[in-house]
């Protein structure tokens, strides 16, 4: 997890999983880009695990577990 500069206090974790059409990392940007809209201050995103759902021997939905990390007020 990405370090943050918090000098007392407290840093919440939260897990998501983003799903995106084009790839892993839009899946990582849309995870990120959702929880903003309602959580405030992330200060940094660890990938957990990728996964890809298959269709007719095509990818067709990215998928990335990431933990984000935001200060507690």
């Amino acid at each position: 997890m990405a370090s943050t500069s918090i000098n007392a206090g407290a840093i919440k974790i939260i897990e998501l999983v983003g799903i995106s059409k084009k790839s892993f990392d839009d899946a990582v940007a849309q995870a990120v880009k959702k929880a903003s809209e309602s959580v405030k201050g992330i200060t940094g995103v660890e990938v957990i695990n990728q996964s890809a759902k298959v269709s007719n021997g095509k990818i067709v939905q990215y998928r990335a577990n990431v933990k984000l990390a935001f200060a507690v007020k």
